[in-house]
């Protein structure tokens, strides 16, 4: 995967996420500081959501360039396809992805491929979860969650990094 990484319902480059506009199928890119705001597509005007789906990060300019920029804290997910478990936690993602479209960008992290951005991150297990927003990594856990578990540690999450007025 050259130049980007593919999802069934978007791509992912150094730019933004490419996705496809609902109404005439029309790529768009949605650069990664404006992702979870109204965006609309360049050919017919009709409003843009970020993806439902968990996208492929194939190179590590990419990750860097979604971990720096992203409007959206991303759900990390650190797998390999010989991973047993990172196979049982993908459909969980999955669910998290099409309940929180503009909340979390789920973005998954090869380990076999994307070998520096795993070894940045010291990942000794998988799969792994981790949430970076702002790019650093806000915290992690490791092995197989059912959705509800993981939107829980997502939200308890930013809501611990998230400074409060008093």
């Amino acid at each position: 995967m050259r130049g980007g990484a593919v999802s069934t319902h978007g791509r992912v480059d150094r730019n933004g996420v490419i996705v496809a506009c609902a109404q005439c199928n029309r790529p768009n890119r949605l650069r990664f500081n404006v992702l979870g705001k109204t965006t609309r597509c360049g050919n017919c005007h009709a409003a843009l959501r970020a993806p439902s789906s968990p996208v492929e990060i194939s190179e590590t300019a990419i990750f860097d360039a979604a971990a720096n920029e992203s409007a959206l804290p991303l759900i990390v997910d650190f797998w390999a396809p010989w991973c047993g478990p990172c196979k049982m936690v993908a459909p969980e993602l999955e669910r998290v992805a099409q309940a929180n479209v503009g909340r979390y960008l789920i973005v998954k992290v090869n380990t076999d491929v994307v070998t520096e951005v795993a070894a940045r991150f010291r990942i000794r297990s998988i799969p792994t979860l981790a949430i970076v927003f702002g790019g650093r990594e806000l915290d992690r856990i490791a092995g197989v969650r059912p959705a509800s578990e993981i939107e829980a540690f997502a939200s308890r999450t930013l809501a611990a990094a998230t400074p409060r007025a008093s």
